[in-house]
């Protein structure tokens, strides 16, 4: 008989037949595609191997039935192009195992006393894909990361005439960090840049997978150098002269700048709290630099510091129940303030004129006549009223002059 006929034949039988090849220690299974034989099917025994240390192993189930069975096993010989190479026989048995094996071809050949005589192929592929994982450049501004994935190449043999069929294998990856920090396209970009470099040490870590479900990893440390500017800043609106406090929150900074918006500077890591007189609105800047000379920036949100503003009531109770006690004028960032108040009869009953603490002090006319215990007698009292706002607004005029009532 011709030898491809044979074989054929004897392959078909081996694929119809009820005796079986399997490999329950297996991770996957692919079958073969023989050009010269494209109906038969042998599988492919896939074993993760990314330790390097798997090995492979097979097991061969007789058809059935009550009788015993010899197996005869053979492995595939690259030089000859054939099944030549003999492994072992185990006589009277209903299956037979090979363990520890090298990635090839693999043939056992089940006979019996009645006549029976088969034979089931099959391929292991100890799989091993490939990760590296490196640092390819950094800056103050970025990172670059460089990757390597690689599938594992296997190659089955044509049992008709010898030559190399590719077993077909792809490959994904994924780029992470622990801890957490920005990777762009993680799975798409083997090489990945991020301009957003972490902000402490990280391990970074390439996965990578292949089409059988098997895995390799490649992983380093990177120690940070990056720096980021950052602050708290308290409070954010009042009225002239406003006291903020400036919090420095930056991570790696060993150099400071701050600029306040009103064209001062301090160079200290933690300024003392920063006095805003005119009315308007500021934006902070801080300024960093770490130790590897590495700058970064960060503006503020805006800084309202009130326009002044008056107002001026038209009646008070001096009545002790503690409620309109005072005759005060309510104003937001004013300067200096200076005020007379004049009975009826034109007699000056009350006076007050101060700037800084003694405005921020000033609790108002207490309905006592000139700072006396005389109590100043219900009805209509005039005021004269000049201030000035730290906007340099100025408040005089008869606009600010007028009259109130006292009720007891």
């Amino acid at each position: 008989m011709h030898k491809s006929l044979a074989i054929h034949t004897l392959l078909i039988i081996s694929f119809v037949c009820g005796a079986q090849i399997s490999s329950p220690s297996a991770s996957a299974v692919r079958f073969t595609r023989y050009p010269s034989l494209p109906d038969i099917k042998h599988p492919v025994f896939i074993f993760c191997n990314t330790s390097g240390n798997v090995k492979g192993s097979l097991e061969a189930q007789s058809p059935g039935g009550s009788g015993t069975f010899t197996f005869t096993w053979h492995r595939w010989d690259v030089q000859n192009k054939d099944f030549s190479i003999f492994i072992k026989t185990d006589p009277n048995t209903v299956k037979s195992s090979l363990n520890n094996l090298e990635e090839g071809g693999y043939r056992v050949q089940i006979t019996d006393a009645g006549g029976y005589d088969t034979s089931l192929v099959a391929w292991v592929h100890l799989d091993r894909p490939y990760a590296e994982a490196r640092l390819q450049n950094f800056t103050c501004d970025y990172v670059a990361l460089s990757g390597k994935a690689v599938a594992d190449t296997f190659y089955y043999y044509d049992p008709v005439n010898g030559l190399p069929v590719r077993l077909k294998n792809g490959v994904s990856f994924l780029w992470s960090s622990i801890p957490e920090s920005a990777i762009p396209y993680p799975s798409l970009e083997l090489n990945p840049v991020t301009y957003s470099p972490p902000l402490e040490d990280v391990v970074y870590r390439l996965q990578v997978a292949d089409s059988f479900g098997c895995t390799s990893s490649s992983s380093f440390p990177y120690t940070s150098i990056h720096v980021k500017a950052d602050f708290e800043v308290n409070p954010t609106q009042g009225e002239a002269p406003l006291e903020v406090t400036f919090t420095d929150k930056s991570i790696r900074a060993s150099r400071y700048q701050w600029k306040f918006g009103d064209d001062s500077v301090s160079y200290l890591k933690n300024p003392p709290p920063h006095i805003y007189y005119r009315p308007g609105e500021y934006y902070a800047t801080l300024i960093v630099e770490s130790q590897h000379l590495c700058i970064d920036s960060v503006r503020s949100g805006k800084i309202t510091v009130d326009p002044s503003e008056l107002s001026i009531p038209n009646v008070f109770t001096p009545d002790g129940d503690g409620i309109n006690d005072f005759f005060i004028v309510k104003g937001k960032s004013l300067r200096n303030l200076s005020i007379q108040i004049y009975s009826r009869s034109g007699m000056m009953v009350y006076s007050f004129q101060g700037d800084g603490e003694q405005l921020s002090d000033w609790q108002g006319w207490d309905g006592c006549i000139n700072r006396t215990s005389i109590k100043a007698a219900p009805g209509i009292y005039f005021y004269i009223l000049r201030a000035r706002g730290w906007d340099d607004k100025i408040y005089d005029g008869k606009e600010y002059r007028g009259f109130f009532y006292l009720y007891r």
